[in-house]
C-alpha cells in the first residue's frame, strides 16, 4: 500500500465517523471491551473503571475519551477507533472482557 492509499483509507475512516470529539487533557483511554454473547455493551477505560456502551459515547462527546469518534447504526451510537496508523490500538483489537 503507498502512501496515497493510506491516506485515502484514512480520510474514508473519518468520513465514516458522524463527530470527533476533541479529548481534554486528562480524558482516558479505552484499555478493553464488555461483550455480552458477542456484542460491545461497555468499555474498560484506562482508570479501572467499566461505562456502558451509551455513557461511553456520552463521554466521548464530552471529550472524557481519547482516540474515538462516534457512529452510528440504524439508531444506535458506538465509538470507533480513530485511524492513526497503528492496527494493535484500534478497539476491535483491544481485550475482552464478560459483562
Amino acid at each position: 500500500m503507498n502512501i496515497d492509499e493510506k491516506d485515502l483509507g484514512s480520510k474514508l475512516a473519518y468520513a465514516a465517523l458522524d463527530e470527533v470529539p476533541t479529548p481534554k487533557s486528562d480524558a482516558k483511554e479505552i484499555i478493553g471491551l464488555v461483550k455480552s454473547s458477542g456484542r460491545i455493551t461497555g468499555y474498560q477505560l484506562s482508570d479501572g473503571a467499566i461505562v456502558s456502551k451509551e455513557d461511553g459515547v456520552a463521554m466521548a462527546k464530552a471529550g472524557e475519551i481519547q482516540g474515538v469518534g462516534i457512529a452510528h447504526r440504524k439508531d444506535s451510537e458506538y465509538l470507533k477507533s480513530l485511524p492513526d496508523g497503528t492496527e494493535n490500538n484500534n478497539l476491535g483489537n483491544l481485550p475482552s472482557i464478560s459483562g
